[in-house]
């Protein structure tokens, strides 16, 4: 494979060590503007994978990232911000990074180019059909992601891979390769910028649409919240006074009534019925919060 767009130099930075410091500022500022646009030019792509997503939550399946180095450690992130967000089980969406928990938090290069790891935590989650499989390499040549693509695929999971390399998309053993080219990093090889941003986007576009076409989201707001903190408990309180037309004293007087449960406490109020009845009806309605008022 020839070398991959994230290695190479980047013509407009080759002196910015004898720049000031804000023209540094400036420079970095001005690449990092060629993200967006380029994660939008995979948009098709992007909405194909979620709605993959979709289709393996609905088989009560599960979804895995797989990556190493930052890009494995944005796996881990977005998959924690999942259950508070939209208040599913850690297990739906689970990060796993080459190195194990240790590399979050200190870098373990040589993890990346272990092959049987990679296949291992695939066994080891007894990934199925059912499930799908996220395999994220900035530079697309990371070999723990592809031996984990290469074992889900063999295992009928759906499979999505994400990468900056344009040089890295044939032959990888993917439904979906999204590949977001954003050019040579500023500082030459260092993917945490450019490429970990437009990474980071990705992720997000994937399980906030996939969560929304899940009914996770009623107009804009996080109706599936956990509420684990003040913050959130207030946020939970705002969401059910918006919605009823409620006081906010009304809203958490029904909200404690609900347990806590945002869409419990909204239907409680529609129908009028108590905490059992309107679980009930959400039950009937795949958990659409919308579904369930309009019944």
């Amino acid at each position: 494979m020839k070398l991959p767009t994230t290695e190479k130099r980047n013509s407009k930075s080759k002196n910015i060590d004898m720049l000031s410091t804000l023209e540094i500022v400036k420079l970095i500022n001005s690449e990092d503007m060629l993200v967006a646009p380029a994660v939008g030019r995979e948009s098709k792509k992007i909405a194909a994978a979620a709605d993959l997503i979709v289709e393996r939550f609905k088989r009560n399946g599960r979804l895995f990232y797989f990556g190493a180095g930052t890009s494995g450690r944005l796996g881990v992130l977005d998959a924690s911000e999942c259950p508070p967000t939209f208040g599913v089980s850690p297990l739906l969406v689970q990060g796993i990074i080459a190195g194990g928990r240790r590399a979050l938090v200190r870098a373990a290069e040589g993890a990346e180019d272990k092959i049987n790891d990679g296949i291992e935590q695939i066994r080891k989650r007894n990934i199925t059909s059912k499930d799908i499989v996220v395999g994220i390499a900035a530079c697309g040549m990371t070999p723990f992601v592809r031996a984990a693509l290469k074992e889900a695929k063999k295992r009928r999971a759906g499979t999505i891979f994400i990468t900056c390399a344009p040089e890295a998309v044939k032959g990888i053993p993917a439904d979906i390769i999204i590949n977001p080219v954003v050019g040579p990093e500023v500082i030459t090889g260092s993917t945490r910028m450019k490429a970990g941003t437009a990474t980071k986007l990705v992720l997000n576009l994937l399980t906030t649409t996939a969560m929304i076409k899940m009914g996770k989201v009623y107009g804009n707001l996080m109706v599936d919240l956990k509420a684990t903190n003040n913050k959130l408990r207030d946020r939970s309180m705002r969401i059910v006074s918006e919605i009823t037309g409620l006081s906010k004293n009304k809203a958490s007087k029904i909200l404690e009534q609900a347990g806590g449960r945002v869409k419990i406490a909204i239907v409680m109020y529609f129908k009028q019925i108590d905490a059992a009845a309107a679980a009930n009806i959400l039950g009937q309605c795949n958990h659409s919060l919308r579904k369930a008022i309009q019944k």
